[in-house]
């Protein structure tokens, strides 16, 4: 019996990858989501759909992205060679905008009137905000105080691309308050309305339409990187909060001989709330309508989480990460505030790259792993630029404190 490869095997029909994933969720909620998956199954396999988001990606979102060889970065370490899949030059400045032009064309052929969503750092709200002005859409993005103020740079962006910014108090005002905050909003108007949802998280079909529409990134890498060196890379690099990134460029080289490194952001230190490490340091439980790993407090309930890294603090991981990490397939790897800000001006200053904090956690990781495996190559998803983040980096780690 001939095994069917394994982006076509998981997740299964009920939206698990292995016992991680499905959809925990109220009867309505899971009608919507039933009615979801069957539109993306079928019209997302259509031959219209597929040619029309081919053109999107190639004519207003720029792709390919490259992928570039970090010469003078990897000469300064003097290690193992470091090679950037370039997200950072996709239309908007991140990976986001891979699955966001791909929800907003499943909504537009589903005749929903708006798209909503949740955003931490604020590039998913400017990429669904960018997706909903390109498809004459309204858009609602809620996102908690604490990035409101964070991320002013981003904020603005999606206001003037015509996006409602709705500020979520409640809790601790970042994202997993905004992930509620947006399903709520979404289940008062679901015929109308699509929670485009900015991770490989929340119920099936979420996680599964995320990786796929993000998966482009590690097809075009695989590709990309075969050209330029005829192998493929020794190791693959990304950062880690909820995961679409990751979930994008591992997805092609699961079954590849390739050792994928999921970098999560391990804060101020191993204590409850000083990090978001949910592989490290979570346990299985549920979040929002899927069952995954999770850092929880005493009560069992999600607990508090911090990162430097607005994108990053989520007290979960999409289920295909835990299913990959639980079977040995992922390696569990982390960077901490200053590991991720040290990569932040290195990164700028020997290569002309400004990373996103999210990005430059994936560098810093790189930077270690480039000692201890000298001989080998590393790819890692570049998956933002730093624009939204200058201000904040400046004013807390100055340059002059990082010659």
């Amino acid at each position: 019996m001939q095994v069917k490869p394994y982006l076509r095997q998981f997740p299964d029909e009920t939206g698990h990858f292995g016992r991680f994933g499905g959809a925990d969720v109220p009867p309505e909620i899971a009608r919507q989501c039933e009615r979801i998956a069957e539109a993306y199954l079928t019209i997302g396999n259509s031959y219209d759909f597929v040619s029309q988001l081919r053109e999107i990606r190639r004519h207003f979102q720029g792709r390919p992205t490259p992928v570039y060889y970090a010469k003078r970065l990897t000469d300064k370490i003097g290690g193992g060679r470091i090679y950037l899949k370039r997200e950072d030059l996709n239309h908007t400045g991140a990976h986001k905008l891979n699955h966001c032009m791909g929800e907003a064309l499943l909504a537009s052929y589903l005749g929903k009137k708006k798209l909503i969503a949740e955003t931490g750092a604020g590039q998913h709200g400017v990429a669904l905000a960018t997706a909903a002005a390109y498809f004459g859409m309204d858009c609602e993005i809620h996102m908690g105080t604490v990035d409101i103020a964070k991320q002013h740079p981003n904020v603005v962006r999606m206001e003037i691309l015509g996006a409602k910014v709705v500020p979520v108090t409640r809790g601790q005002a970042t994202l997993k308050e905004a992930v509620d905050s947006a399903f709520e909003a979404w289940v008062a108007d679901p015929e109308n309305s699509l929670y485009a949802i900015g991770s490989v998280v929340g119920p099936h079909p979420f996680p599964m339409m995320v990786r796929d529409f993000q998966s482009v990134v590690g097809f075009e890498a695989k590709e990309q990187f075969q050209q330029m060196m005829g192998v493929l890379p020794d190791n693959i690099v990304a950062c880690v909060g909820g995961g679409s990134n990751a979930a994008g460029i591992f997805a092609p080289f699961v079954e590849d001989p390739c050792t994928l490194y999921a970098v999560e952001p391990l804060g101020r230190g191993a204590e409850p709330g000083d990090n978001a490490a949910s592989l490290a340091y979570g346990h299985e439980g549920d979040i929002h309508g899927f069952h995954t790993m999770v850092l929880t407090d005493d009560d069992g309930e999600p607990s508090a989480v911090y990162s430097i890294a607005s994108g990053l603090d989520y007290p979960g991981v999409g289920p295909e990460h835990a299913y990959l990490f639980d079977t040995g397939r992922l390696t569990p790897a982390g960077a901490d505030d200053r590991q991720a800000v040290h990569a932040f001006y290195a990164l700028s200053r020997l290569e002309g790259i400004i990373p996103a904090l999210e990005s430059a956690h994936a560098v810093a990781y790189a930077m270690e792993l480039a000692q201890q495996k000298p001989h080998e190559s590393i790819l890692v998803n570049l998956s933002g630029r730093g624009d939204k983040d200058v201000d904040f980096v400046y004013d807390n780690y100055p340059p002059q404190q990082w010659a």
